[in-house]
């Protein structure tokens, strides 16, 4: 009798733990189906599933999309961070894919990260889809959403590295277009918006580390290798600046480093304030401007 029991017991616990969708139930997911596409189909492999997201997603050119293209990544997004639960659990074989998909929209990721640009607050609701401006179709998800994503696609360093990469680049091209004569918010919104950015990725990292020492060494040492390996065109100033941040970084002490990703928008006002030989009350004004922001951005994660 107490052998049938525990034998019942045992086939309860292991069907309990084949109820989740595999894959998150992205294959599931009535609107992925129709906005990926027919590839999408129930028990398709979670690696052949990131690939046809991947193309489904990506426009001819980073950064220009269709609307079909844009929708397919909305829903994806939504699909996976769109719930009750505060933790997402991403299989491991969509973490890099998803990161890719979403390197191919960095304008609205840099937006959706700063979180000061209206137009992705009001357009973020479930049943809104993209709209066109500046040539091609631009989405928005709640930020919610978008930071739990994050935060399970993180815990691949590879995919996180994609993500800080792609928004170092944005963020160094936004402080390349601001004028020359700029004042006011016109010259401390770009560097204080790229700290919001890049203060939320900071929170994501922290969350993504795992409490281990030697694997949360392991895994910031696989981003820097990553970030290492890009490349930038020094011939414009956006270049210039990546390029001279990412020197910085490397030249720090390996055991210095995370810390020092977390100084990246200071570091990068720094340099741009003094190419642009900003006076000193103004710059010193800015840089305490982007530092808080970078701080306060960082600790909202946590909450």
């Amino acid at each position: 009798m107490c052998l049938a029991l525990l034998g019942a017991f045992a086939a309860w616990l292991l069907l309990g733990r084949e109820t989740a969708p595999p894959c998150n139930g992205l294959a599931e997911d009535t609107r992925v189906q129709k906005s990926v596409g027919p590839a999408v189909h129930t028990g398709m492999s979670c690696t052949a599933l990131g690939q046809t997201v991947v193309r489904a997603t990506a426009g001819s050119e980073p950064g220009r999309h269709t609307p079909a293209q844009a929708q397919a990544m909305k829903d994806v997004l939504l699909a996976l961070g769109f719930g009750q639960s505060k933790q997402l659990d991403l299989d491991p074989a969509l973490r890099v894919p998803i990161a890719t998909a979403l390197t191919d929209y960095a304008p609205d990721l840099h937006e959706m990260l700063a979180g000061l640009d209206s137009m992705y607050v009001t357009k973020a609701d479930r049943d809104t889809p993209p709209w066109e401006a500046g040539g091609t179709h631009h989405l928005s998800v709640p930020t919610d959403v978008l930071r739990k994503t994050l935060r399970a696609v993180a815990e691949d360093p590879q995919a996180y590295a994609l993500l800080r990469m792609t928004e170092t680049r944005t963020a160094a091209g936004r402080l390349a277009a601001v004028p020359a004569d700029a004042t006011g918010s016109e010259l401390s919104l770009p560097p204080t918006k790229n700290a919001r950015a890049l203060g939320i990725l900071d929170g994501v990292a922290d969350a993504a580390e795992s409490h281990d020492a030697e694997e949360a060494r392991k895994w910031h040492a696989t981003v820097f290798d990553r970030l290492f390996n890009e490349m930038a065109d020094q011939a414009e100033p956006a270049g210039r600046l990546t390029a001279t941040w990412l020197r910085q970084l490397k030249n720090t002490p390996e055991e210095q480093r995370s810390e020092r990703l977390r100084t990246q928008s200071l570091d990068m006002a720094r340099t741009w304030a003094q190419a642009r030989n900003m006076d000193e009350p103004t710059r010193q004004d800015l840089l305490a401007q982007v530092e808080k922001s970078a701080h306060y951005a960082r600790e909202e994660v946590k909450h």
